[in-house]
C-alpha cells in the first residue's frame, strides 16, 4: 500500500517515528513530502502536497502530523476529495475509517508518544470502509457539499 506522509515543524519528530514504523512493517511504500528538518514551515503547504498525492492516487493513504493535528487536518480537508481526520485515540482512528472513509490520519506531535501514534497509524491503514447503506449516503452528500451540489 503506498502512503503519502509529511509533518510541520511541530509534527516533525513524530513523522519521522511513523516513518521508521511503517518502513520496518515492510507492506508500505512511504513517500515522505516534508518537512526534512525541525525548522519552522508552514503547515498548509505540507497539507496541500499529501492531499494532492491521495487524491491523485499517488498515495493510497495519507499521514499528516502537526503540533495539535488540527490545523494541518484543516488545510488537507481544502483539496477536492480529501476527507482527513485528526485522532488521538484508537476508536477514533478506527471508525473514521469504516464509517466515514477517511483517507489522511492527523496526529498531533505535541498530544500523543510514537508508542500511541503507531496503533492508531496502524489501525488506521488496516481498518476499511464499510461501504454501502448510511455510510455511503453520507459520504455522498459531503462530496455533493464539496461540489457544491447541494
Amino acid at each position: 500500500m503506498k502512503i503519502a506522509i509529511g509533518a510541520d515543524h511541530g509534527g516533525y519528530e513524530l513523522k519521522e517515528s511513523i516513518k521508521s514504523f511503517l518502513e520496518s512493517c515492510g507492506d508500505y511504500e512511504v513517500t515522505d513530502y516534508g518537512t526534512f528538518s525541525p525548522e519552522a514551515v508552514d503547515y498548509p503547504d505540507i497539507a496541500y502536497k499529501v492531499g494532492k498525492a491521495v487524491t491523485s492516487q499517488e498515495g493510497s493513504l495519507g499521514i499528516l502530523c502537526c503540533g495539535t493535528g488540527i490545523g494541518i487536518s484543516i488545510a488537507a480537508n481544502k483539496v477536492k476529495g480529501v476527507r482527513a481526520a485528526c485522532c488521538s485515540d484508537y476508536f477514533s482512528a478506527k471508525y473514521t475509517r469504516m464509517h466515514n472513509n477517511a483517507n489522511i490520519l492527523c496526529l498531533g506531535g505535541r498530544v500523543i508518544g510514537p508508542g500511541l501514534a503507531n496503533e492508531l497509524v496502524n489501525v488506521f491503514l488496516n481498518t476499511g470502509f464499510e461501504g454501502g447503506g448510511r455510510h455511503q449516503r453520507r459520504i455522498d452528500k459531503i462530496t455533493a457539499i464539496e461540489n457544491e451540489n447541494i
